[in-house]
């Protein structure tokens, strides 16, 4: 049953929060999961399930990434604070390379001024 469309109801409008960013210090290589990413939290915290862009050298070079797995030292982590490091796999994504940086975000619905 559709209720009629009442006026007033605008598409709810998102914007993008960073979370935080993790730099790549070095990149293991896993039958199983692929290639991960052992990084240290440089800012903010890393979350798993959040979005994830990777940057290298200044300039984007992958977007609409997700932090699949996260863990820190052999426990999976639900999420790991800035200046502590972890192992990210960003899934099937595997062009990861040391130095490049993993900004995470989270899309957040704009309160109406």
């Amino acid at each position: 049953m559709s209720r009629p469309h009442s006026g007033g109801m605008l598409k709810p409008e998102y914007e993008e929060v960073q979370l935080g960013t993790a730099e790549i210090r070095e990149v293991y290589r896993s039958s199983r999961f692929g290639n991960i990413a052992g990084t240290l939290v440089r800012s903010g915290l890393i979350r798993r399930n959040a979005k994830a862009r990777l940057i290298r050298d200044g300039a984007v070079v992958a977007d609409n990434l997700a932090i699949e797995s996260l863990r820190r030292f052999k426990d999976d982590a639900t999420e790991v604070r800035e200046g502590y490091e972890c192992g990210i796999g960003l899934g099937s994504f595997n062009d990861i390379r040391v130095d490049d940086v993993i900004e995470t975000f989270e899309m957040r619905e704009k309160p109406r001024s």
